[in-house]
């Protein structure tokens, strides 16, 4: 029998067009007339990482509010479901949350 390197698996490719960092907030989703409420592990300029269980489905769009004072309204799709970990979703802000929202990003650390 011979013995042959075994080669490394590609590193997966970076699919996100903007960098996440590292966050820790609230989300409360707005579903139907229930609210849910999440926990966001990391965000970007168009995306973020929700820690919900059970988490919502491929495609799912849904109205939320990040908890922070302000809080700031935010108009999401999930783009990615991890069964027992939560969602990816990207997201719209208006344009009176922009700013808010940029000030966040620039303080955070990459993740």
């Amino acid at each position: 029998m011979t013995t042959q390197p075994v080669e490394e698996a590609p590193e997966q490719a970076e699919r996100r067009d903007h960098p996440r960092k590292k966050f820790d907030a609230k989300i409360e989703i707005e579903w139907g007339a229930a609210v849910l409420t999440g926990t966001v592990r990391d965000i970007g300029a168009a995306g973020l990482f929700v820690e919900l269980i059970p988490p919502l489905w491929l495609g799912a769009a849904f109205r939320a509010r990040l908890i922070l004072n302000p809080e700031l309204a935010l108009d999401c799709t999930v783009v990615r479901v991890e069964p027992s970990g939560g969602m990816a979703v990207t997201y719209q802000v208006t344009e009176d949350g922009r700013e808010q929202l940029e000030k966040l990003l620039a303080g955070l650390a990459l993740a």
